[in-house]
């Protein structure tokens, strides 16, 4: 395990903990190109590991009421679901392909990350169940098929469909993506242990205890840190690592 593994690591937790998300995103092309692993290993550690850090760095907001249970359940159920069903069809396609599809969604997250911040903190709408378990569905779909977390979407989506204040938001998306990447990692564990492979245990334990002190780290200063400055450099680190690698997919 190297230093910027680590560095990697620790990045992954403050993202979690500052902004409710943005954690897979980046574990993925850690493991991948850091790390040298291949895809479909990557893309189940990466679930496992998010899953185990945002379980971790939701317990400070769940002390203090900021989450929203019922948004948890609206979304969380059919999110698990998608979860599940995109995990399974991730065995149809190569580790290729899904790492194409990640860094197009990781262009996705910039956009979110980088359009105006009024966007995100308009006055809360009335809440729409329906919209909000059908965003659900879709975004554990993209959980499952090529390994992110999904609270890019998770937090507009509760913001502006639930009518949430930012910080619960923020507290419902972290128990949202562990509840979706541990759905995700069962069934990429199942088609492992299948295939006679096992994800590296040990790059799991050392990124889930560096990433869940980023958790809490990125937790405590994120009412101290201008949220859209973070924003936009994280939105723009996303860019870069995209273009990176469907440079990388695409030479090769």
């Amino acid at each position: 395990m190297n230093l910027l593994a680590i560095a990697g690591a620790l990045l992954i937790g403050l993202s979690l903990g500052l902004l409710g998300s943005g954690g897979s995103i980046l574990t993925v092309p850690v493991l991948v190109y850091v790390l040298g692993q291949d895809e479909k290993l990557a893309i189940a550690g990466s679930l496992g590991i998010v899953a185990a850090i945002s379980s971790l760095g939701a317990i400070p907001y769940a002390r203090r009421r900021e989450v929203s249970w019922r948004s948890l359940l609206l979304f969380g159920l059919p999110g698990i679901a998608g979860t599940w069903s995109g995990a399974f069809l991730s065995r149809y396609v190569s580790g290729s392909f899904q790492l194409l599809l990640f860094a197009c969604v990781m262009l996705i997250a910039a956009w979110f990350m980088l359009r105006p911040e009024r966007q995100l903190v308009a006055t809360p709408a009335p809440r729409r169940p329906h919209w909000i378990a059908l965003d659900g569905l879709v975004v554990g779909l993209i959980t499952g098929l090529v390994g992110v977390g999904g609270g890019f979407l998770i937090v507009p989506a509760l913001v502006l469909l639930g009518g949430l204040p930012m910080r619960i938001a923020v507290g419902t998306s972290l128990l949202l993506i562990a509840l979706k990447s541990a759905a995700g990692f069962v069934q990429y564990l199942a088609q492992l242990a299948a295939a006679g492979r096992s994800i590296d245990w040990q790059v799991f334990a050392v990124f889930t205890a560096v990433g869940a002190l980023g958790s809490l780290l990125g937790e405590r200063l994120g009412g101290r840190l201008p949220q859209a400055l973070l924003r936009r450099l994280f939105g723009a680190l996303l860019v870069a690592v995209a273009a990176f690698m469907l440079w990388r997919q695409l030479a090769g």
